[in-house]
Parts: C-alpha cells; sequence; structure tokens
C-alpha cells in the first residue's frame, strides 16, 4: 500500500497541508492513521477522496460537496445520490429559467416592434396587484425600485405607485432574471438596457454568459461522477476488506 505525507497529498491538488486537515477535521476524506509519534498517514484512498471532494466544489458547490463527501463516509450512499440529484434538479431549473429568459425577451421585442405605445392607465397594477400577479410580496417591488430596477407614477390623489404596462414588463423580466440568481444591480443594468432602442443586445450577452456558465457546471458534474465513482470503488473495496 503507497503511503502519503500531508505535504505530497496537498502538492499533489494543489492546496495546503491545512486544507487537507481541515477537510479530515470535516470529514471531506477519511480519518488518517498516526504513526507512534502522531503523525498522520495518508494513502490512495485519501487521495481518491480529495480528488473526489475537490471535484465536486465546482459541480454542485462547497455546502453540497462537503455533505456529500460526509454522507459517503457516513455509509449512507441514498443520501449522496440525493443531494447530487438535488443539483442536477437545480442545473434543470435553471436551464427551463434561462429557456424562459429567452422567450421573454423574443416577446419584449416583438411587442417593441409591432404593439403601440399603451395608453396612460392602460392594464395598469396597484403593488399588491403586481407582486399578486409575480409571486411576491410588495416589499420586494419596493425593493427593486430602490435599486433602480423599477420606476413606477404616483397616484396624484392618493400618492400609491401606479404600474403602467412598461412597469409591468420590467416587473416580469426582473422576477425571471432573479430567478436566474443575477444581483439587482446587473437586473436595474439589464432593464435600463431593454427600455433603451437595441437595448436587448446587453441582455442577450447576459443570457449567453449564464449559458456558458450553465454549460460548465455541467461538464463539472460529469467530470465529478467519474472521480466520485472511481472513489466508490475504494469504499466498496473497502468494505469488503473489513473484518467487521
Amino acid at each position: 500500500m503507497i503511503t502519503l505525507r500531508p505535504t505530497d497529498l496537498a502538492r499533489g491538488h494543489g492546496i495546503s497541508t491545512q486544507a487537507v486537515r481541515n477537510y479530515e477535521r470535516h470529514g471531506f476524506i477519511p480519518p488518517a492513521e498516526r504513526t507512534p509519534s502522531g503523525y498522520r498517514i495518508y494513502t490512495e484512498v485519501h487521495a481518491a477522496a480529495l480528488r473526489a471532494y475537490l471535484s465536486l466544489v465546482p459541480a454542485y458547490g462547497y455546502a453540497a460537496g462537503g455533505q456529500i463527501m460526509t454522507a459517503l463516509h457516513r455509509d449512507d450512499l441514498d443520501e449522496a445520490l440525493t443531494l447530487i440529484d438535488r443539483g442536477h434538479s437545480q442545473l434543470l431549473r435553471d436551464r427551463d429559467t434561462l429557456d424562459a429568459v429567452r422567450t421573454a425577451v423574443r416577446h419584449l421585442t416583438a411587442e417593441s416592434e409591432v404593439a403601440p405605445v399603451p395608453a396612460p392607465d392602460a392594464g395598469t397594477r396597484t403593488v399588491g396587484e403586481l407582486a399578486h400577479q409575480l409571486g411576491v410580496t410588495p416589499a420586494t417591488l419596493r425593493n427593486w425600485e430602490n435599486a433602480g430596477i423599477l420606476s413606477p407614477a404616483r397616484d396624484r390623489a392618493t400618492g400609491y405607485r401606479v404600474f403602467h404596462a412598461d412597469d409591468i414588463r420590467d416587473a416580469e423580466l426582473a422576477h425571471l432574471l432573479r430567478r436566474g440568481g443575477y444581483p439587482l444591480d446587473h437586473i436595474a443594468t439589464v432593464v435600463q438596457q431593454v427600455r433603451t432602442a437595441g437595448g436587448t443586445d446587453a441582455l442577450a450577452a447576459s443570457l449567453d454568459a449564464w449559458q456558458r456558465k450553465l454549460t460548465t457546471q455541467g461538464r463539472a458534474m460529469l467530470h465529478a461522477a467519474t472521480h466520485l465513482s472511481a472513489y466508490l470503488k475504494h469504499l466498496d473495496t473497502d468494505n469488503r476488506t473489513d473484518p467487521r
């Protein structure tokens, strides 16, 4: 059996020896055996575990990657697979959201080309009505207004916010982008671009970047699956040879 020092394991993966110790303490790699003098002894099993964990991070994130590894070390394969399934499900939802945003952009572009300018009071919404339509809270819409995403008019008599057709369009677009994980300042920039002539170019660029991000994550999931499968073989071997 090949044995490795902490520095060997760290150097081979481009991390510090402290990171290796931290991963062991958190249960992301198995506990190391110790020499009589107390030094850690790692093996190819630990190396495989470390490769698996580090490959899980770009695919599923730090939290989920750690949870997957600790589940495996509790001998709870089903829990680990459930976490992986959730990650794939989230990626699919993100892809569906991206498709929804692209559809919204096409609709916005088509409407801007063929639809007449709406009458001042046509299809207006109060803050409560628009919040209900989008499935968000009125406070969310006020946050979007503070961020510069929305700029509703005010009723002269009551002072209440009044959302016209363009405001509703901006709110719907903001809602889709928010589901896609975009920060408010980015959404404000995109919505402002959509309001201006040729503004959809900026949005198209954002969607292309989003598409590349999802593709990168999908490839990372495939890469992680390879390393995780290899590590599971080590665990299966250890279980078969465990005298208990």
